[in-house]
């Protein structure tokens, strides 16, 4: 199966995340598709079977500047190839910020809703205020996302 890993990040942490998450899926025998300055066109030309998101949130829960111009081409052409694709969001932020946190990552998963992607887990929530290695603390639900992209 192949599955394409639509990024943003502000510091590089999210990144990390994604680069962790392509390694694992890949030694779990998927091939990964990641590109932090992808194009729709890019993602299209991968022909992905699943989704992974992995997404920072900045400012009031906003998605990162790097990952806004897929998301805008995205939500404007609404790919309709992707309608019942399995996929999944990893969303990283900080709970102090309250209602915005993970906000990068909502808005992902409304976006995979407005897309028809089915969401085969619930969105995985990675707290900068308690963690230090959020690659690592991915790796049990990463496992979890290995397991329902096999069923």
């Amino acid at each position: 199966m192949k599955v394409a890993i639509i990024s943003g990040s502000v510091y590089g942490t999210a990144e990390e995340v994604a680069r962790h998450a392509a390694s694992l899926l890949n030694a779990a025998g998927f091939e990964t598709w990641h590109n932090p300055r992808a194009t729709l066109a890019d993602v299209q030309a991968f022909g992905p079977e699943a989704f992974l998101a992995v997404t920072s949130t900045t400012g009031m829960g906003e998605l990162p500047d790097n990952l806004q111009p897929l998301y805008s081409t995205i939500r404007d052409q609404l790919p309709a190839a992707w309608r019942g694709l399995p996929g999944a969001v990893i969303g990283l932020g900080d709970a102090s910020y309250g209602d915005t946190f993970c906000g990068g990552g909502e808005q992902m998963r409304e976006l995979f809703a407005e897309l028809g992607i089915r969401e085969v887990l619930p969105m995985l929530r990675l707290d900068a205020s308690e963690t230090v290695t959020p690659e690592t603390d991915a790796e049990p639900w990463l496992a979890d996302l290995i397991s329902a992209l096999r069923d």
